[in-house]
């Protein structure tokens, strides 16, 4: 994966990919509505939910010009706004992660590749 590096006045931070996809992922499970990322099998054709410590498999991270753009395969709550848990991911996803790692966030997109129902 590619990494974003920063010039500062103490010298130079750079940032792995995967450390921004796993900050990205905490921050998308704790939005109201999100069960889980979903991880896609091109060979069956299915979305399947992925635990815990498998979210960054669900995020993918790319960085042009030092700004960042995430695609998020989510899995959502059934009977909740689609759009309303899209705002409040970008909202979240977008304030937290511009303020962990000091990037600008130029695009979040967000792909609904389930829907299930909780208990």
């Amino acid at each position: 994966m590619k990494s974003s590096s920063m010039n500062t006045h103490m010298g130079n931070v750079t940032i792995d990919s995967e450390v921004i996809a796993q900050y990205a992922g905490s921050v998308a499970m704790e939005c109201f509505g999100i069960v889980g990322m979903a991880g896609y099998s091109a060979r069956d054709g299915l979305a399947k939910l992925l635990k815990r410590d498998n979210l960054t498999r669900g995020i993918a991270v790319s960085i042009k010009n030092n700004k960042l753009t995430l695609d998020f395969h989510v899995i959502v709550a059934y009977g909740i706004s689609i759009l309303a848990v899209s705002d409040n991911l970008i909202a979240n996803v977008k304030y937290k992660v511009e303020e962990f790692t000091g990037i600008q966030i130029e695009k979040i997109n967000i792909f609904v590749e389930g829907v299930r129902v909780i208990d």
